[in-house]
């Protein structure tokens, strides 16, 4: 990609409302392992002569830290066969450290920058590293990043347009990873808990009400304990999140959206007055998880794995699977027998979710390009590897002849294999899918996926999930103005929200904390820069 294409528009959209997560860091240092002897197992789509021109590049040391999904880990290197497959093809000894999204994983990240930053990583900061590149930490990617060096890369899943709405400053600092096409944001709820009390599936936020209170005080479970609540999530300490339908009921769409010839933060609305109110109401009823706001997410999914919450949001096609190991679905099962998980909605034809739009960027530190730019060229090699039909099938599917079989265009699982080798092993491809999302989605490379364990049930689930309404994407990008600071905005709302909740136990004062933030911590300059930029790219009239 020429640099000029890229000084085209502005920054990607940044997210501006993100959950506080926390996980252990966890980090796989292994030595260079040869390729693994399995069938097709190093087979490569280019020419012997240039796999052997890659093995005698100079090895070199590469440290990466990427974000992974809770219950994963790396498994020995002697049975990682995408880390023997990357450092037998391209000559390299990697290190990979992984950590679940949220804030210790930015937290660690921040440590890493100011000691031995990575030679890449993948930044889950909620602005999307933005202030990485204005506080001069990234590296220029003009000269490594173009649809020459990352042909598969833009062939599956960019755009060059796209591409250079990542630029901030006027420069080329980020790029994002391959993202999720579709949107399966929904509410998840215990079918056989509504079937042990009699209660239908509830349609209407009045009928999910009545049942949050039945939940909480009829016994679901019917082991004669006061030990379930309706609802749960993970506040993390800090926030309120998204998770809750208050938001919706009361035209809160997620996370922004376009109202009267504006565009508008949602947790800015006027509309949180009555979203507060109905909030702590809920907490007042004592249908809530009381640990919901201190719950470091996934710990609201585990409870309601434990069966001590019968409603949820899930965020995955495969959240309530009943094969997909990590689901919420299978795990229950392990536990209660009996347990049903069923997508709902409670706000009728109220959009949950988006439609999708890149989202978190992977990034070099501008030292590593300055004195090592082999790292950064050697890495950009591998990630095109790994966005390319070859790697996605490996870093999802396994090895071909053992863990899958193809014919033609479609890939049919041996779930046998692929459960004594991976999920036994723990599910460690959900790791290595960290840069083409673990989210499956073979209709990208045209192939047809056979899992012989989805039941009719998980079919239902999907045609359920995609008859969904979304919101449209805001269709261009949005830069905070250059001396705003994103993080001590965001800081003082979620410490306003939580006065509201529980100060003062309503939402009562929040137009007047409205004020504060539109005022003294300079939000309505904010929003009116957004508003700008979407008029000049045409995206608002």
């Amino acid at each position: 990609m020429k640099k000029k294409t890229l000084m085209k528009s502005m920054v990607a959209v940044v997210l501006l409302l993100s959950g506080i997560l926390s996980a252990c860091g966890k980090t796989a240092e292994q030595p260079p392992i040869s390729a693994s002897k399995e069938p097709n197992a190093s087979a490569s789509s280019k020419p012997a002569e240039e796999v052997n021109q890659e093995v005698k590049k100079e090895k070199i040391e590469l440290n990466w830290f990427v974000s992974a999904p809770a219950n994963t880990s790396l498994p020995d290197a002697s049975k990682d066969f995408v880390l023997q497959m990357i450092q037998d093809k391209f000559n390299v000894d990697l290190k990979l450290t992984y950590m679940v999204a949220g804030g210790d994983y930015n937290t660690k990240l921040n440590t890493l920058l100011a000691s031995t930053p990575p030679d890449m990583w993948v930044d889950r900061n909620a602005d999307g590293g933005i202030k990485y590149a204005i506080d001069g930490l990234l590296a220029d990617l003009t000269p490594f990043l173009s649809p020459e060096t990352m042909p598969n890369y833009f062939k599956y899943w960019m755009t060059e347009e796209l591409l250079g709405r990542y630029q901030v400053q006027g420069a080329f600092y980020r790029a994002p990873i391959p993202y999720a096409k579709q949107s399966y944001r929904i509410f998840y709820i215990r079918q056989d808990w509504l079937d042990n009390l009699k209660l239908k599936m509830p349609t209407t936020y009045e009928e999910y009400i009545e049942v949050l209170k039945a939940f909480t005080f009829n016994d679901p479970d019917q082991n004669g304990k006061p030990d379930t609540y309706g609802f749960s999530t993970s506040g993390g300490g800090a926030n309120l999140g998204w998770d809750w339908p208050e938001l919706a009921k009361n035209g809160v769409k997620f996370p922004s959206y376009f109202e009267d010839g504006k565009w508008v933060d949602g947790t800015m609305s006027e509309n949180m007055t009555a979203v507060l109110d109905d909030v702590t109401k809920l907490i007042d009823m004592k249908v809530v998880d009381p640990d919901w706001y201190l719950n470091k997410s996934p710990q609201h999914i585990e409870k309601a794995i434990q069966g001590k919450v019968g409603v949820v949001m899930g965020q995955t096609i495969d959240f309530a699977f009943d094969n997909a190991p990590t689901s919420i679905q299978y795990r229950t099962k392990q536990i209660h027998p009996q347990a049903e998980w069923r997508p709902f909605t409670m706000v009728g034809d109220t959009p949950l979710a988006n439609q999708s739009a890149p989202s978190a960027p992977f990034l070099f530190p501008k030292t590593v390009a300055e004195k090592n730019p082999e790292k950064v060229k050697r890495t950009i090699e591998i990630l095109d590897w790994l966005a390319s039909e070859e790697g996605y099938l490996l870093t999802h599917f396994g090895q071909e002849g053992k863990h899958y079989k193809m014919e033609g265009r479609t890939v049919t699982l041996n779930k046998e294999a692929y459960q004594n080798d991976i999920l036994n092993q723990g599910n460690f491809l959900q790791i290595w899918s960290f840069f083409t999302q673990p989210i499956v989605q073979p209709e990208v490379y045209g192939l047809t996926v056979i899992d012989p364990n989805e039941t009719d049930r998980d079919r239902e689930i999907v045609k359920f999930l995609l008859k969904q309404p979304l919101n449209p994407y805001i269709g261009a990008p949005l830069l905070p103005p250059q001396d705003f600071d994103i993080s001590a905005f965001r800081k003082r709302q979620n410490e306003l929200f939580s006065k509201a909740i529980f100060d003062d136990k309503s939402g009562k004062n929040w137009m007047a904390y409205r004020e504060e933030l539109l005022t003294k911590y300079r939000a309505q300059e904010l929003l009116d820069k957004y508003t700008e930029d979407l008029r000049a790219a045409g995206a608002l009239k």
